[in-house]
Protein backbone atom coordinates (compact mmCIF):
# COMPACT_ATOMS: atom_id res chain seq x y z
CA UNK A 1 0.00 0.00 0.00
CA UNK A 2 1.86 3.42 -1.06
CA UNK A 3 0.67 6.55 1.44
CA UNK A 4 0.16 8.45 -1.15
CA UNK A 5 -2.95 6.48 -1.83
CA UNK A 6 -4.22 5.22 1.98
CA UNK A 7 -6.55 7.46 3.78
CA UNK A 8 -3.57 7.76 6.85
CA UNK A 9 -3.85 11.32 8.12
CA UNK A 10 -1.45 11.60 11.03
CA UNK A 11 -1.13 14.75 13.48
CA UNK A 12 1.33 16.67 14.83
CA UNK A 13 -0.85 18.13 18.07
CA UNK A 14 -1.62 16.67 21.20
CA UNK A 15 -5.93 16.58 20.49
CA UNK A 16 -7.80 18.61 22.68
CA UNK A 17 -10.25 15.95 23.76
CA UNK A 18 -8.00 13.67 24.48
CA UNK A 19 -7.10 12.77 27.90
CA UNK A 20 -5.38 9.02 27.65
CA UNK A 21 -2.49 7.89 25.61
CA UNK A 22 -4.11 5.41 23.73
CA UNK A 23 -6.95 7.94 22.72
CA UNK A 24 -3.94 10.53 21.65
CA UNK A 25 -2.36 8.23 20.03
CA UNK A 26 -5.62 6.29 18.10
CA UNK A 27 -6.27 9.85 16.48
CA UNK A 28 -2.62 11.26 15.95
CA UNK A 29 -1.59 7.99 14.23
CA UNK A 30 -4.84 7.87 11.81
CA UNK A 31 -6.26 5.18 13.40
CA UNK A 32 -9.80 6.63 14.51
CA UNK A 33 -11.80 10.12 13.96
CA UNK A 34 -14.43 11.14 16.32
CA UNK A 35 -17.91 11.67 15.26
CA UNK A 36 -19.67 12.27 18.00
CA UNK A 37 -19.40 11.67 21.96
CA UNK A 38 -18.71 7.82 22.66
CA UNK A 39 -18.99 6.96 18.78
CA UNK A 40 -15.70 6.73 16.60
CA UNK A 41 -15.26 6.35 12.97
CA UNK A 42 -12.29 3.38 12.03
CA UNK A 43 -9.90 4.42 9.47
CA UNK A 44 -8.47 1.86 6.92
CA UNK A 45 -5.08 1.44 9.32
CA UNK A 46 -7.36 1.38 12.61
CA UNK A 47 -9.59 -1.30 10.51
CA UNK A 48 -6.46 -3.33 9.94
CA UNK A 49 -5.40 -3.62 13.36
CA UNK A 50 -9.14 -4.35 13.96
CA UNK A 51 -9.22 -7.22 11.74
CA UNK A 52 -6.26 -8.86 12.96
CA UNK A 53 -7.19 -9.07 16.51
CA UNK A 54 -10.96 -10.39 14.96
CA UNK A 55 -8.66 -13.30 13.15
CA UNK A 56 -6.61 -14.07 16.27
CA UNK A 57 -10.11 -14.64 18.24
CA UNK A 58 -11.59 -16.76 15.36
CA UNK A 59 -8.62 -18.59 14.95
CA UNK A 60 -8.91 -19.22 19.45
CA UNK A 61 -12.16 -19.38 19.55
CA UNK A 62 -12.58 -22.14 16.68
CA UNK A 63 -9.82 -24.29 17.96
CA UNK A 64 -12.16 -25.13 21.06
CA UNK A 65 -14.76 -26.03 18.78
CA UNK A 66 -16.57 -22.58 19.19
CA UNK A 67 -19.30 -22.32 16.09
CA UNK A 68 -20.03 -18.74 14.86
CA UNK A 69 -23.14 -16.95 14.30
CA UNK A 70 -24.14 -13.63 13.79
CA UNK A 71 -27.07 -12.17 16.50
CA UNK A 72 -29.55 -9.37 15.20
CA UNK A 73 -28.83 -5.69 17.39
CA UNK A 74 -32.04 -4.91 17.33
CA UNK A 75 -33.95 -6.98 19.77
CA UNK A 76 -37.60 -7.15 21.46
CA UNK A 77 -37.56 -5.45 24.90
CA UNK A 78 -39.95 -8.48 26.14
CA UNK A 79 -37.01 -10.45 25.98
CA UNK A 80 -35.54 -8.50 28.29
CA UNK A 81 -38.11 -7.92 30.57
CA UNK A 82 -38.37 -11.71 30.85
CA UNK A 83 -34.92 -11.90 32.02
CA UNK A 84 -35.42 -9.22 34.57
CA UNK A 85 -32.59 -7.19 33.23
CA UNK A 86 -34.66 -4.05 31.43
CA UNK A 87 -34.84 -1.96 34.11
CA UNK A 88 -31.67 -2.94 35.81
CA UNK A 89 -29.87 -1.79 33.04
CA UNK A 90 -31.68 1.70 33.34
CA UNK A 91 -30.34 4.57 31.51
CA UNK A 92 -27.51 2.78 30.12
CA UNK A 93 -30.03 0.86 27.56
CA UNK A 94 -30.39 2.68 24.10
CA UNK A 95 -33.92 2.12 23.40
CA UNK A 96 -36.52 2.85 20.15
CA UNK A 97 -40.31 2.52 19.71
CA UNK A 98 -40.71 1.60 16.05
CA UNK A 99 -43.58 2.51 13.69
CA UNK A 100 -45.67 -0.02 14.97
CA UNK A 101 -45.37 1.02 18.58
CA UNK A 102 -43.07 -2.17 19.72
CA UNK A 103 -40.67 -1.08 21.83
CA UNK A 104 -37.25 -2.07 21.35
CA UNK A 105 -33.82 -2.59 22.22
CA UNK A 106 -30.16 -1.74 20.72
CA UNK A 107 -28.30 -4.98 21.62
CA UNK A 108 -25.93 -3.81 24.50
CA UNK A 109 -25.08 -7.53 25.02
CA UNK A 110 -26.70 -10.50 23.80
CA UNK A 111 -27.52 -13.59 26.99
CA UNK A 112 -31.45 -13.32 26.13
CA UNK A 113 -31.18 -13.31 22.29
CA UNK A 114 -28.87 -16.02 22.10
CA UNK A 115 -30.82 -18.54 24.55
CA UNK A 116 -34.51 -17.31 23.03
CA UNK A 117 -32.57 -18.73 19.40
CA UNK A 118 -31.42 -22.03 21.79
CA UNK A 119 -34.50 -22.70 23.36
CA UNK A 120 -36.03 -23.16 20.19
CA UNK A 121 -32.94 -25.04 18.25
CA UNK A 122 -31.54 -27.37 21.33
CA UNK A 123 -33.89 -29.85 22.77
CA UNK A 124 -31.93 -33.12 23.28
CA UNK A 125 -28.81 -33.39 25.78
CA UNK A 126 -27.44 -34.99 22.46
CA UNK A 127 -27.06 -31.24 21.19
CA UNK A 128 -24.64 -30.43 24.16
CA UNK A 129 -22.33 -29.15 24.63
CA UNK A 130 -22.11 -26.20 22.88
CA UNK A 131 -20.55 -23.17 22.45
CA UNK A 132 -21.57 -20.15 19.89
CA UNK A 133 -19.98 -16.81 19.45
CA UNK A 134 -19.96 -13.53 17.70
CA UNK A 135 -18.24 -10.42 16.99
CA UNK A 136 -20.73 -7.56 16.67
CA UNK A 137 -21.25 -3.83 17.80
CA UNK A 138 -23.02 -3.30 20.80
CA UNK A 139 -24.83 -0.07 22.61
CA UNK A 140 -24.46 1.37 25.42
CA UNK A 141 -25.70 5.03 26.44
CA UNK A 142 -22.55 5.66 28.69
CA UNK A 143 -23.44 8.72 30.88
CA UNK A 144 -19.83 10.14 30.90
CA UNK A 145 -18.07 8.00 27.40
CA UNK A 146 -14.39 8.90 27.48
CA UNK A 147 -10.91 8.12 26.76
CA UNK A 148 -12.06 7.55 23.41
CA UNK A 149 -12.81 3.50 22.51
CA UNK A 150 -12.10 2.69 26.03
CA UNK A 151 -15.41 3.92 27.72
CA UNK A 152 -17.38 4.55 24.01
CA UNK A 153 -21.48 4.33 23.05
CA UNK A 154 -20.73 1.94 20.28
CA UNK A 155 -17.97 -0.92 20.07
CA UNK A 156 -17.49 -3.64 18.95
CA UNK A 157 -17.53 -7.17 20.94
CA UNK A 158 -16.85 -10.50 20.64
CA UNK A 159 -19.36 -12.65 22.76
CA UNK A 160 -19.20 -16.00 23.42
CA UNK A 161 -22.25 -18.67 25.19
CA UNK A 162 -21.65 -22.18 26.22
CA UNK A 163 -24.38 -24.69 26.46
CA UNK A 164 -24.12 -27.96 28.79
CA UNK A 165 -26.28 -30.81 30.63
CA UNK A 166 -25.12 -29.91 33.66
CA UNK A 167 -22.66 -28.46 36.11
CA UNK A 168 -19.50 -30.41 35.47
CA UNK A 169 -20.14 -29.84 32.12
CA UNK A 170 -19.81 -26.02 32.37
CA UNK A 171 -16.45 -26.44 33.95
CA UNK A 172 -15.76 -27.95 31.22
CA UNK A 173 -16.50 -25.38 28.49
CA UNK A 174 -15.48 -22.46 30.79
CA UNK A 175 -12.14 -24.19 31.51
CA UNK A 176 -11.79 -23.93 27.84
CA UNK A 177 -12.91 -20.40 27.13
CA UNK A 178 -10.73 -18.88 30.21
CA UNK A 179 -7.18 -20.83 28.58
CA UNK A 180 -8.59 -19.46 25.31
CA UNK A 181 -8.76 -16.08 26.31
CA UNK A 182 -5.36 -16.08 28.16
CA UNK A 183 -4.02 -16.93 24.92
CA UNK A 184 -5.76 -14.64 22.46
CA UNK A 185 -4.49 -11.98 24.77
CA UNK A 186 -1.21 -12.96 25.11
CA UNK A 187 -1.09 -13.36 21.11
CA UNK A 188 -2.03 -9.59 21.10
CA UNK A 189 0.91 -8.58 22.63
CA UNK A 190 -1.00 -7.66 26.29
CA UNK A 191 0.29 -8.07 29.59
CA UNK A 192 -2.84 -8.97 31.69
CA UNK A 193 -3.73 -10.72 34.86
CA UNK A 194 -7.24 -13.06 35.49
CA UNK A 195 -8.38 -11.83 38.35
CA UNK A 196 -11.49 -13.14 40.48
CA UNK A 197 -14.94 -10.87 39.75
CA UNK A 198 -18.15 -10.26 40.47
CA UNK A 199 -20.75 -11.05 38.51
CA UNK A 200 -23.07 -7.83 38.88
CA UNK A 201 -26.53 -7.91 36.90
CA UNK A 202 -25.32 -10.55 34.68
CA UNK A 203 -26.12 -13.45 37.21
CA UNK A 204 -24.30 -16.64 38.02
CA UNK A 205 -21.57 -17.57 40.54
CA UNK A 206 -18.12 -17.55 39.14
CA UNK A 207 -16.52 -15.06 36.88
CA UNK A 208 -13.52 -13.92 35.89
CA UNK A 209 -12.18 -10.50 34.84
CA UNK A 210 -8.95 -9.92 32.50
CA UNK A 211 -7.18 -7.07 33.17
CA UNK A 212 -4.36 -5.16 31.34
CA UNK A 213 -2.26 -3.19 34.20
CA UNK A 214 -2.60 0.50 33.24
CA UNK A 215 -2.24 3.85 34.87
CA UNK A 216 -5.71 5.54 32.67
CA UNK A 217 -7.89 2.26 34.08
CA UNK A 218 -11.26 2.89 34.95
CA UNK A 219 -11.23 0.14 36.97
CA UNK A 220 -8.91 -1.04 40.07
CA UNK A 221 -7.43 -4.57 41.04
CA UNK A 222 -6.21 -6.04 44.08
CA UNK A 223 -2.94 -8.00 44.11
CA UNK A 224 -0.84 -9.77 46.75
CA UNK A 225 2.16 -8.82 47.21
CA UNK A 226 3.98 -12.75 47.25
CA UNK A 227 1.40 -14.89 46.20
CA UNK A 228 -0.91 -15.49 42.92
CA UNK A 229 -4.28 -13.99 44.39
CA UNK A 230 -5.73 -11.19 42.39
CA UNK A 231 -9.16 -10.08 42.25
CA UNK A 232 -11.27 -6.94 41.47
CA UNK A 233 -12.30 -4.45 44.58
CA UNK A 234 -16.08 -5.78 43.91
CA UNK A 235 -14.78 -8.98 44.90
CA UNK A 236 -11.39 -8.94 46.55
CA UNK A 237 -12.04 -10.99 50.02
CA UNK A 238 -11.78 -9.26 53.66
CA UNK A 239 -11.85 -12.04 55.78
CA UNK A 240 -13.61 -12.02 59.22
CA UNK A 241 -10.64 -11.51 61.83
CA UNK A 242 -10.24 -13.32 64.71
CA UNK A 243 -10.65 -11.36 67.81
CA UNK A 244 -11.33 -13.74 70.41
CA UNK A 245 -13.98 -14.35 72.60
CA UNK A 246 -15.18 -11.21 75.62
CA UNK A 247 -17.64 -11.78 78.11
CA UNK A 248 -19.69 -8.66 79.19
CA UNK A 249 -22.37 -8.07 81.48
CA UNK A 250 -25.43 -6.93 79.13
CA UNK A 251 -27.56 -6.54 82.39
CA UNK A 252 -25.19 -3.45 83.69
CA UNK A 253 -25.83 0.43 82.21
CA UNK A 254 -22.79 1.86 80.77
CA UNK A 255 -21.87 4.82 82.59
CA UNK A 256 -19.14 5.99 79.81
CA UNK A 257 -20.97 6.34 76.86
CA UNK A 258 -20.80 10.11 76.01
CA UNK A 259 -22.42 12.72 74.24
CA UNK A 260 -20.08 15.37 72.91
CA UNK A 261 -20.98 18.56 70.67
CA UNK A 262 -19.79 18.63 67.27
CA UNK A 263 -21.41 21.87 65.94
CA UNK A 264 -21.09 21.69 62.25
CA UNK A 265 -18.57 18.88 61.99
CA UNK A 266 -19.78 15.26 60.39
CA UNK A 267 -17.43 14.18 57.90
CA UNK A 268 -14.64 11.51 59.10
CA UNK A 269 -11.90 13.33 58.51
CA UNK A 270 -13.45 16.76 60.32
CA UNK A 271 -14.29 14.74 63.17
CA UNK A 272 -11.59 12.98 63.35
CA UNK A 273 -9.65 16.23 63.72
CA UNK A 274 -12.14 17.84 66.30
CA UNK A 275 -12.09 15.39 68.49
CA UNK A 276 -8.42 14.61 67.82
CA UNK A 277 -9.12 10.56 67.22
CA UNK A 278 -7.87 8.18 64.20
CA UNK A 279 -10.08 7.38 61.51
CA UNK A 280 -9.99 3.83 62.77
CA UNK A 281 -11.84 4.93 65.91
CA UNK A 282 -14.85 6.31 64.04
CA UNK A 283 -17.87 3.91 63.20
CA UNK A 284 -19.37 5.57 59.80
CA UNK A 285 -23.28 4.54 59.96
CA UNK A 286 -24.31 4.84 56.32
CA UNK A 287 -28.48 4.43 55.67
CA UNK A 288 -29.03 2.56 52.61
CA UNK A 289 -32.76 1.71 50.80
CA UNK A 290 -33.25 -1.98 50.15
CA UNK A 291 -36.58 -2.95 49.16
CA UNK A 292 -38.38 0.38 50.11
CA UNK A 293 -36.89 -0.67 53.87
CA UNK A 294 -34.12 0.88 55.48
CA UNK A 295 -30.99 -0.50 56.48
CA UNK A 296 -27.85 0.56 58.46
CA UNK A 297 -24.88 -0.57 57.40
CA UNK A 298 -21.62 0.27 59.37
CA UNK A 299 -18.17 0.65 58.47
CA UNK A 300 -15.17 2.20 60.10
CA UNK A 301 -14.04 5.48 59.42
CA UNK A 302 -10.98 4.74 57.38
CA UNK A 303 -13.62 2.24 55.21
CA UNK A 304 -15.53 2.32 52.19
CA UNK A 305 -18.58 0.40 51.70
CA UNK A 306 -18.37 -2.40 48.84
CA UNK A 307 -21.48 -1.84 47.53
CA UNK A 308 -21.47 -5.03 44.99
CA UNK A 309 -20.73 -6.99 48.48
CA UNK A 310 -23.55 -5.48 50.12
CA UNK A 311 -25.61 -6.41 47.14
CA UNK A 312 -24.90 -10.15 47.88
CA UNK A 313 -25.42 -10.01 51.38
CA UNK A 314 -28.36 -8.60 50.80
CA UNK A 315 -29.06 -10.98 47.50
CA UNK A 316 -30.91 -7.01 46.36
CA UNK A 317 -31.69 -6.62 43.10
CA UNK A 318 -33.26 -2.57 44.06
CA UNK A 319 -30.09 -1.32 46.73
CA UNK A 320 -29.90 2.56 46.46
CA UNK A 321 -28.33 5.22 49.00
CA UNK A 322 -31.25 6.60 51.27
CA UNK A 323 -32.26 10.20 50.92
CA UNK A 324 -32.04 12.95 53.60
CA UNK A 325 -35.68 12.48 54.38
CA UNK A 326 -35.70 8.64 55.01
CA UNK A 327 -32.21 9.30 57.11
CA UNK A 328 -34.09 12.08 58.87
CA UNK A 329 -36.81 9.83 59.50
CA UNK A 330 -35.08 6.69 60.20
CA UNK A 331 -32.82 8.21 62.84
CA UNK A 332 -34.39 11.24 63.65
CA UNK A 333 -31.23 13.27 63.02
CA UNK A 334 -29.70 15.42 59.52
CA UNK A 335 -27.78 13.56 57.17
CA UNK A 336 -23.57 12.86 58.81
CA UNK A 337 -24.82 12.49 62.50
CA UNK A 338 -26.53 8.89 61.92
CA UNK A 339 -25.39 6.72 64.45
CA UNK A 340 -26.13 2.29 65.62
CA UNK A 341 -26.14 3.01 69.37
CA UNK A 342 -29.95 3.26 70.37
CA UNK A 343 -30.99 2.40 66.82
CA UNK A 344 -33.89 0.19 66.52
CA UNK A 345 -36.86 -0.97 63.85
CA UNK A 346 -33.96 -1.44 61.31
CA UNK A 347 -31.94 -4.10 60.04
CA UNK A 348 -27.68 -3.19 61.15
CA UNK A 349 -25.31 -4.87 59.01
CA UNK A 350 -21.70 -4.33 60.35
CA UNK A 351 -18.46 -5.16 58.71
CA UNK A 352 -15.96 -7.39 59.98
CA UNK A 353 -13.37 -5.08 60.98
CA UNK A 354 -15.70 -3.68 63.57
CA UNK A 355 -16.43 -7.18 65.70
CA UNK A 356 -15.22 -6.97 69.04
CA UNK A 357 -14.06 -3.45 68.92
CA UNK A 358 -14.33 -0.84 71.41
CA UNK A 359 -13.81 2.91 71.87
CA UNK A 360 -15.52 4.30 69.21
CA UNK A 361 -16.98 7.28 67.85
CA UNK A 362 -20.59 7.31 65.91
CA UNK A 363 -23.03 9.72 65.15
CA UNK A 364 -25.83 10.19 67.94
CA UNK A 365 -28.60 10.76 65.79
CA UNK A 366 -29.14 14.28 66.67
CA UNK A 367 -27.77 17.56 65.10
CA UNK A 368 -24.50 18.47 65.72
CA UNK A 369 -23.84 15.69 68.50
CA UNK A 370 -21.39 12.54 68.55
CA UNK A 371 -20.96 9.49 70.66
CA UNK A 372 -17.47 8.79 72.36
CA UNK A 373 -16.56 5.36 73.91
CA UNK A 374 -19.03 2.98 72.05
CA UNK A 375 -18.14 -0.68 72.31
CA UNK A 376 -19.37 -2.99 69.32
CA UNK A 377 -20.71 -5.77 71.66
CA UNK A 378 -22.29 -4.18 74.08
CA UNK A 379 -23.86 -1.01 72.90
CA UNK A 380 -24.80 -2.04 69.04
CA UNK A 381 -27.77 -4.44 68.43
CA UNK A 382 -26.37 -5.53 65.46
CA UNK A 383 -28.35 -7.87 63.11
CA UNK A 384 -25.70 -9.25 61.05
CA UNK A 385 -22.00 -9.27 60.46
CA UNK A 386 -20.51 -9.38 57.07
CA UNK A 387 -17.33 -8.50 54.83
CA UNK A 388 -19.31 -5.68 53.09
CA UNK A 389 -15.79 -3.24 52.91
CA UNK A 390 -13.46 -2.86 50.09
CA UNK A 391 -10.15 -4.20 50.19
CA UNK A 392 -7.37 -1.27 51.11
CA UNK A 393 -3.77 -0.86 49.97
CA UNK A 394 -1.57 -3.19 52.56
CA UNK A 395 -4.67 -4.93 54.06
CA UNK A 396 -3.24 -8.91 54.18
CA UNK A 397 -3.86 -11.31 51.42
CA UNK A 398 -7.16 -13.59 52.46
CA UNK A 399 -5.50 -16.68 50.51
CA UNK A 400 -1.56 -16.70 52.31
CA UNK A 401 -1.89 -13.97 54.98
CA UNK A 402 1.60 -13.59 54.73
CA UNK A 403 1.18 -10.18 52.53
CA UNK A 404 -0.09 -7.26 51.94
CA UNK A 405 -2.50 -6.15 48.87
CA UNK A 406 -1.13 -4.09 46.07
CA UNK A 407 -4.17 -1.94 44.37
CA UNK A 408 -3.63 -0.88 40.74
CA UNK A 409 -5.64 0.33 37.88
CA UNK A 410 -6.00 -1.69 34.96
CA UNK A 411 -8.17 -1.93 31.97
CA UNK A 412 -10.86 -5.07 31.86
CA UNK A 413 -10.20 -6.61 28.29
CA UNK A 414 -12.46 -9.43 29.07
CA UNK A 415 -15.02 -11.06 31.23
CA UNK A 416 -16.05 -14.41 31.43
CA UNK A 417 -19.21 -15.85 33.86
CA UNK A 418 -20.49 -19.18 34.86
CA UNK A 419 -24.12 -18.49 34.23
CA UNK A 420 -26.17 -21.35 35.35
CA UNK A 421 -30.08 -20.98 34.92
CA UNK A 422 -30.18 -17.76 35.34
CA UNK A 423 -31.31 -17.25 31.64
CA UNK A 424 -32.55 -20.29 30.54
CA UNK A 425 -34.88 -20.47 33.51
CA UNK A 426 -36.74 -17.33 33.06
CA UNK A 427 -36.81 -18.20 29.23
CA UNK A 428 -37.59 -21.52 29.86
CA UNK A 429 -34.65 -23.01 27.63
CA UNK A 430 -34.67 -26.80 28.63
CA UNK A 431 -33.76 -29.58 27.06
CA UNK A 432 -34.66 -33.68 27.48
CA UNK A 433 -32.05 -35.90 29.01
CA UNK A 434 -31.27 -39.68 28.55
CA UNK A 435 -34.75 -40.40 30.55
CA UNK A 436 -36.82 -38.17 28.43
CA UNK A 437 -37.09 -36.18 31.50
CA UNK A 438 -36.79 -32.02 30.84
CA UNK A 439 -33.69 -30.39 32.55
CA UNK A 440 -32.55 -26.37 32.50
CA UNK A 441 -29.60 -25.67 30.18
CA UNK A 442 -26.90 -24.86 32.07
CA UNK A 443 -25.28 -21.54 30.89
CA UNK A 444 -21.80 -19.84 30.98
CA UNK A 445 -20.94 -16.39 28.91
CA UNK A 446 -17.90 -15.15 27.80
CA UNK A 447 -17.24 -11.51 26.16
CA UNK A 448 -14.18 -9.86 24.94
CA UNK A 449 -13.68 -5.67 23.95
CA UNK A 450 -12.51 -6.28 20.78
CA UNK A 451 -11.82 -2.36 20.10
CA UNK A 452 -10.63 -1.90 23.56
CA UNK A 453 -7.79 -4.37 22.97
CA UNK A 454 -5.95 -1.52 20.75
CA UNK A 455 -6.95 1.30 23.83
CA UNK A 456 -5.46 -1.39 26.43
CA UNK A 457 -2.45 -2.54 23.98
CA UNK A 458 -1.30 1.10 22.98
CA UNK A 459 -1.70 2.05 27.06
CA UNK A 460 1.05 -0.20 27.60
CA UNK A 461 3.37 -0.15 24.27
CA UNK A 462 4.09 3.44 23.49
CA UNK A 463 7.51 5.63 24.29
CA UNK A 464 7.22 9.13 23.61
CA UNK A 465 7.55 8.93 19.74
CA UNK A 466 4.29 7.22 19.39
CA UNK A 467 3.28 3.63 19.12
CA UNK A 468 5.28 0.37 19.07
CA UNK A 469 3.09 -2.49 17.61
CA UNK A 470 3.29 -5.93 18.35
CA UNK A 471 4.12 -8.28 15.29
CA UNK A 472 0.54 -10.53 15.41
CA UNK A 473 -1.56 -6.93 15.08
CA UNK A 474 0.58 -4.47 13.62
CA UNK A 475 -1.30 -2.81 10.35
CA UNK A 476 1.74 -3.59 8.42
CA UNK A 477 4.86 -5.34 8.88
CA UNK A 478 7.57 -2.98 6.91
CA UNK A 479 7.41 0.67 6.36
CA UNK A 480 9.44 1.65 3.21
CA UNK A 481 11.11 5.19 3.69
CA UNK A 482 13.03 6.53 0.59
CA UNK A 483 13.98 9.84 2.02
CA UNK A 484 14.14 11.76 -1.45
CA UNK A 485 11.67 11.19 -3.76
CA UNK A 486 13.18 13.73 -6.31
CA UNK A 487 16.23 11.47 -6.59
CA UNK A 488 15.44 8.63 -9.18
CA UNK A 489 17.68 6.11 -8.33
CA UNK A 490 16.47 6.36 -4.83
CA UNK A 491 12.59 6.05 -6.24
CA UNK A 492 13.65 3.14 -8.37
CA UNK A 493 15.22 1.14 -5.27
CA UNK A 494 12.63 1.32 -3.16
CA UNK A 495 9.93 0.45 -5.87
CA UNK A 496 12.22 -2.53 -6.43
CA UNK A 497 11.93 -3.77 -2.55
CA UNK A 498 8.28 -2.82 -2.52
CA UNK A 499 7.20 -5.14 -5.47
CA UNK A 500 10.17 -7.77 -3.79
CA UNK A 501 7.62 -7.82 -0.22
CA UNK A 502 4.87 -7.80 -2.47
CA UNK A 503 5.55 -11.32 -4.56
CA UNK A 504 6.48 -12.66 -0.67
CA UNK A 505 3.25 -11.63 0.66
CA UNK A 506 4.89 -9.27 3.17
CA UNK A 507 2.07 -6.46 4.08
CA UNK A 508 4.28 -3.03 3.43
CA UNK A 509 3.49 0.34 3.42
CA UNK A 510 5.80 2.32 0.89
CA UNK A 511 6.16 6.10 2.26
CA UNK A 512 6.01 7.38 -1.37
CA UNK A 513 5.04 10.94 -0.01
CA UNK A 514 7.10 13.93 -0.46
CA UNK A 515 7.76 15.32 2.23
CA UNK A 516 10.59 15.83 4.45
CA UNK A 517 13.24 13.23 5.61
CA UNK A 518 12.44 14.46 9.31
CA UNK A 519 8.49 14.19 8.84
CA UNK A 520 8.90 10.55 7.66
CA UNK A 521 11.11 9.77 10.36
CA UNK A 522 8.27 11.00 12.76
CA UNK A 523 5.06 9.57 11.14
CA UNK A 524 6.83 6.24 10.96
CA UNK A 525 7.94 6.28 14.84
CA UNK A 526 4.06 8.02 15.53
CA UNK A 527 2.19 4.84 13.48
CA UNK A 528 4.69 2.01 14.83
CA UNK A 529 5.24 -0.51 12.04
CA UNK A 530 7.91 -2.70 13.19
CA UNK A 531 10.69 -2.74 10.77
CA UNK A 532 11.73 0.39 8.98
CA UNK A 533 13.37 0.42 5.60
CA UNK A 534 15.41 3.40 5.01
CA UNK A 535 16.63 4.11 2.25
CA UNK A 536 18.71 7.59 2.11
CA UNK A 537 21.13 8.93 -0.96
CA UNK A 538 24.50 8.76 1.20
CA UNK A 539 24.36 4.99 2.00
CA UNK A 540 22.93 4.15 -1.08
CA UNK A 541 25.65 5.39 -3.13
CA UNK A 542 27.98 3.05 -1.57
CA UNK A 543 25.02 -0.21 -1.77
CA UNK A 544 24.06 0.12 1.49
CA UNK A 545 20.05 0.58 2.93
CA UNK A 546 19.74 0.87 6.76
CA UNK A 547 17.18 -1.37 8.55
CA UNK A 548 15.83 -0.06 11.58
CA UNK A 549 13.18 -2.23 14.22
CA UNK A 550 10.90 0.28 16.23
CA UNK A 551 10.77 -1.78 19.00
CA UNK A 552 14.25 -1.18 20.12
CA UNK A 553 15.72 1.20 17.90
CA UNK A 554 18.15 -0.96 16.48
CA UNK A 555 19.67 -0.06 13.40
CA UNK A 556 21.37 -1.99 10.71
CA UNK A 557 23.23 -1.52 7.46
CA UNK A 558 23.05 -4.11 5.25
CA UNK A 559 23.73 -4.39 1.18
CA UNK A 560 21.35 -3.52 -0.47
CA UNK A 561 20.51 -6.88 -2.36
CA UNK A 562 20.20 -8.26 1.16
CA UNK A 563 17.35 -6.34 2.59
CA UNK A 564 14.48 -8.67 1.61
CA UNK A 565 16.34 -12.00 2.83
CA UNK A 566 17.00 -9.80 6.28
CA UNK A 567 13.81 -8.84 6.16
CA UNK A 568 11.78 -12.38 5.58
CA UNK A 569 14.48 -13.76 8.41
CA UNK A 570 13.29 -10.52 11.12
CA UNK A 571 9.66 -12.13 9.88
CA UNK A 572 10.69 -15.18 10.96
CA UNK A 573 12.15 -14.29 14.29
CA UNK A 574 9.51 -12.15 14.83
CA UNK A 575 6.77 -14.30 14.31
CA UNK A 576 8.69 -17.25 16.33
CA UNK A 577 9.37 -14.81 19.31
CA UNK A 578 7.27 -11.93 19.66
CA UNK A 579 9.95 -9.61 21.26
CA UNK A 580 13.37 -10.00 19.27
CA UNK A 581 16.33 -9.07 21.01
CA UNK A 582 17.85 -6.66 18.09
CA UNK A 583 18.59 -7.55 14.47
Amino acid sequence: MRWSKILLPTLKEVPADAEAISHILMIRAGLIRKLTAGVYCYLPFGLRVLAKIEKIIREEMNSEGAQELLLPAIQPCELWQKSGRFEALGEDMITFTDRHKKLNVLGPTHEEVITALVKNEVNSYRQMPLILYQIQTKFRDEARPRYGVMRSREFIMKDAYSFDRDQPGLDVSYDKMYDAYCRIFKRCGLEFIPVEADTGIMGGDTSHEFMVLAGSGEDKIACCKKCEYAASLDKAECPEPDHGQRTIDHSKKPEYLKDVSTPGVSSVEDVAAFLKASSDKLLKTIIYVNADKPVAVLVRGGHEVNEAKLIRVLKSNNLEMASAEVIKKTTNAPVGFSGPVGLTGIEIIADYSLKGSRGLIAGANKADTHIIDIDMKRDVQVTRWADIRSIKENDLCPRCNLAGINIQQAIEVGHVFKLGTKYTQSLGATYLDVQGKANQIIMGCYGIGVTRIIAAYLEQNHDDCGIIWPWAISPFQVIIMPLNTDNKEIMQKAENIYKLFIDENIEVLFDDRDIRAGMKFKDADLIGIPIQIIIGEKNLAQGIIEIKLRKTGQREKIKSGEVVPKVLKLIDDLQAYPEPEGI
